[in-house]
């Protein structure tokens, strides 16, 4: 049985401000998540996702690396692995341009209970990234009602603003609720970060993380407000960190109970993110490295 689980996998092609490109990293949140997860602990971490048999095997070997479960990774051979754009602005912005085109975006991205493995049922918990105008209530309802603790992030801001209705359903279908500050505004309108998470819990979620950057974050969950300070690393490439940092949380949330201790674990899994392009290298020691950073937060 998998114990933590996510969702997605594309190639991302980056292109930096100044011109420069680094081409097929291995993306789409999912394999981020997955290393947050597997970085803090020592159960299975499994990842579903649609790809194709051009799937890089520098990509494949990554995920071996870091021991991640691949059952619910499904080969659809008629269809190339997704593959994007991610464009960088001086600001920090980001803008994903889809290369791979047509219906092979949502054959890949296919997600329902029919595609969740049977070992992967009955998971502590799953961490995935939604369109906020259009959340997979589906898969979100079925694995609550099997137990396992949602943790969802939204992949951009809000096109336009979910009604009252629609951002109460949104949330009350969640265990955790990790958006950026960008994001909560689209969904919540302007605000200090408190108010933000203040209407977000007024809204129906029980347990807010808000995602601040270099400022670090913000933790909330039943009347307890933490900050989190960020990790002092050099900053190379920001794409993922966020991703990490959910799945940082999730497993320090469900396995120390601890508020504080949990944000903590996921500013850790974001620092390793942001020091390369791309994802870490899978390497021994990489645990007693974040045990390090931990120790060094308090």
């Amino acid at each position: 049985m998998i114990d933590y689980f996510t969702f997605s996998l594309i190639i991302d092609d980056l292109v930096l401000p100044d011109g420069r490109t680094y081409m097929g990293l291995l993306g789409g949140g999912g394999p981020q998540t997955a290393f947050g997860m597997k970085l803090w602990t020592g159960g299975s971490v499994g990842i579903c996702a649609g790809v194709g048999s051009d799937f890089p095997p520098a990509a494949q070997r990554w995920l071996e690396g870091m021991e991640i479960d691949t059952a619910g990774v499904r080969l659809q051979p008629q269809h190339p692995t997704l593959r994007a754009w991610q464009i960088l602005e001086e600001d920090g912005s980001r803008t994903q341009i889809w290369r791979t085109r047509g219906s092979v975006i949502p054959a890949h991205l296919a997600f329902s209970p029919g595609l969740v493995p049977s070992s992967y049922w009955g998971a502590r918990g799953f961490h995935f990234g939604i369109h906020p105008e259009h959340p997979n209530l589906a898969i979100m309802q079925a694995l609550r009602g099997r137990g396992t603790v949602v943790s969802v992030e939204p992949f951009r801001a809000a096109a336009q603003r979910l009604s009252d209705d629609e951002l109460q359903t949104l949330l009350g279908s969640c265990d955790i609720f990790s958006p950026n500050v960008e994001e909560a505004v689209s969904l919540v309108g302007e605000g200090t970060p408190e108010q933000l998470i203040e209407r977000l819990v007024a809204a129906g979620t029980p347990l807010v993380t808000l995602r601040m950057g270099a400022a670090g974050s913000l933790v909330y969950a039943a009347g307890t407000l933490q900050h989190i300070p960020a990790v002092p690393v050099t900053v190379v490439d920001q794409v993922g960190a966020g991703n990490a940092y959910c799945g940082g949380f999730l497993v320090g949330w469900l396995e120390t109970g601890d508020l504080r201790l949990a944000g903590r674990y996921a500013s850790v899994a974001a620092s390793f993110l942001v020091e390369q392009f791309g994802l870490p290298k899978p390497r021994p020691g990489i645990r007693s490295e974040a045990a390090e950073r931990l120790a060094a937060l308090f």
